[in-house]
Parts: structure tokens; C-alpha cells; sequence
């Protein structure tokens, strides 16, 4: 773990104040200490003063210790661990197929989301269909079942493939992150840094030619733009995505249920969909200038 991210995970725990001008380290053992001497209580008269010897006695801690309480044996070295985004992007990029990809994500242990979610939301569907969608922060429909657009978001969007002749078995579903955070608060800057890779490593894998990016923080990370009416194709800001590749900021389905209005927009993007498929038009000619 590096310095920065350490101290963003004290912020996060509500250590806001510095209370010593030292750092403490918790972790070591604390030096032990020469045990007290009894008096003597048949003498009145000091004790003599013991002669010096030969041989290296005992140490003994100093009379007045240091402002900060205690040293420790040896400093921590913070600067050379890694932290844990390095972790994920290296168990990503060692997963070269989308099963080796949902195994690393089970068996990663750096996120604390992971801790705390019923179980791991991981990727569905068929990797090879060329259309991926990619979805949310999971929510507890998604947390419970394990698989990313669950519950009556999932249901409307099962209606919406539905209605330019598609299905869950002609796309790929990805979560945006693989666990829901406690309680269904905001992730985090970095959780969200540290769960990316396995994003960007099934898109990766996947190779689509079309993404849909359902939700505001899966279009910033993936199609690097907001949702808006009438927006395009866009390139994917991904790197390792085939050349051609194109994706669509659009919104999410569990927007849709409580913002009927929006669905106007939504009917528009599947219908740019279903003739982006039909057509294959090159993507100078539907791309965002």
C-alpha cells in the first residue's frame, strides 16, 4: 500500500486529525521493560552504586520517553507495497478467458466491498455475441442474485432487447463494479479505481463492436461522456478494444422505472442500436465529431 492510499482509507475511517507529531505503528510488539526493583525496606541508607562491569548488561528504557511514547524496532516500509488497484490489475490481466476473469474476481481479497456483499456480481451472458452492456453499482436485487440487471430493472430491460428483437443471450451484462457497497451508500474513489480493471478487462476479453453504457458512471468511465438527449456513437475511451468499436451513453433501467419521460430517449438509443446492427456502418459516419 502506498502512502496516498493510506492515508485516504484514515479519511475514510474518520481519522481527520493528527493527534502526535510522529506516526505510531500498532502493529509492533512493544519493547519490553526491565521489571521494577522492591525497596528494601529494612535499610534506611542508600543503596550502594553497583560497579561497572565488563560484560554489556540489559538495556533499560530511557527515564523520560520520547514525546510520542514509543519507538519502534524498525520503520515500516509503506512505499513499497502495492496497493490495491495494482493487485486487481494484475489478477485481471492474468485472466485470459471471461471464466478465468469471474474466478479472479471470487477470489480477489483486497476490496473491502468484497467482505461486506451477500455475494460477488459477475459477468453474464455470451462473450461472443459482440454487444455488451454494462450496467450499474449492483444494487440488492443484483447483491442477491448475483448477476448484474436482477429485479424490475432487470425485467424492463429484458422488455427493451425485447423490442428491437434481442435478448440476454445476444449480449454480454457486465456490473460496473463486482460488489454492492454496505447499505447501498456511493463507492468510493477508491473502491472504484481498484474494481475498474475488472471492467476493463472483460471488455477487453469480449472484444465487442457495440457497448451500451446504461447509467451515468458507466458512460463517463467507459464511453468518457454524460448522457444526453440525441447523443451518438462515441469510441470507447478503454484502451484494448477493437479498432471500430462504438459505444452509447444511455440511461439505466432502474431510472427509467421512476422517470417515465426519459424513456422517450431511451426508445431512441435501442433504435440506434438495432440499425447500427442491421446496418454495420462504418464509424466515421456515426461517431460524435
Amino acid at each position: 500500500m502506498n502512502a496516498i492510499f493510506l492515508l485516504s482509507l484514515q479519511m475514510e475511517w474518520g481519522a481527520d486529525e493528527a493527534l502526535l507529531p510522529e506516526p505510531m505503528s500498532r502493529l509492533q510488539t512493544r519493547p519490553a521493560e526491565a521489571p521494577a526493583r522492591e525497596p528494601d525496606m529494612r535499610r534506611h541508607d542508600p543503596l550502594p552504586a553497583a560497579a561497572p562491569s565488563a560484560t554489556p548488561g540489559p538495556s533499560h528504557p530511557p527515564a523520560q520517553p520520547p514525546a510520542q511514547g514509543w519507538s519502534p524496532r524498525a520503520p515500516i516500509a509503506v512505499t513499497a507495497a502495492r496497493g490495491p488497484a495494482a493487485e486487481a490489475r494484475d489478477a485481471a490481466a492474468a485472466a485470459h478467458d471471461l471464466d478465468a476473469l469471474r474466478a479472479a474476481i471470487l477470489g480477489f481479497g483486497a476490496c473491502s466491498l468484497r467482505d461486506t456483499a451477500t455475494h460477488s456480481v459477475l459477468p453474464s451472458g455470451d462473450p461472443a455475441a459482440g454487444i455488451v452492456i454494462v450496467g450499474e453499482v449492483p444494487d440488492e436485487d443484483e447483491d442477491r442474485a448475483g448477476h448484474p440487471f436482477a429485479g424490475r430493472a432487470g425485467d424492463l430491460l429484458d422488455r427493451m432487447l425485447g423490442s428491437i428483437r434481442l435478448s440476454r443471450a445476444d449480449c454480454l451484462l457486465l456490473p460496473l463494479i463486482p460488489w454492492r457497497p454496505p447499505g447501498g451508500k456511493q463507492p468510493t474513489p477508491v473502491e472504484l479505481n481498484t474494481c475498474q480493471p475488472f471492467l476493463e478487462r472483460a471488455l477487453v476479453l469480449a472484444r465487442p463492436a457495440f457497448v451500451l453504457c446504461m447509467g451515468s458512471r458507466p458512460a463517463r468511465t467507459v464511453a468518457g461522456s454524460a448522457i444526453r438527449a440525441g447523443a451518438s456513437w462515441r469510441s470507447p475511451v478503454v484502451s484494448g478494444l477493437p479498432e471500430g468499436a462504438r459505444a452509447l451513453a444511455m440511461r439505466h433501467p432502474s431510472y427509467l422505472l421512476s422517470h417515465l419521460p426519459a424513456r422517450r430517449d431511451a426508445w431512441t438509443d435501442l433504435i440506434r442500436l438495432r440499425r447500427a446492427l442491421d446496418a454495420r456502418e462504418p464509424l466515421s459516419s456515426i461517431t460524435d465529431a
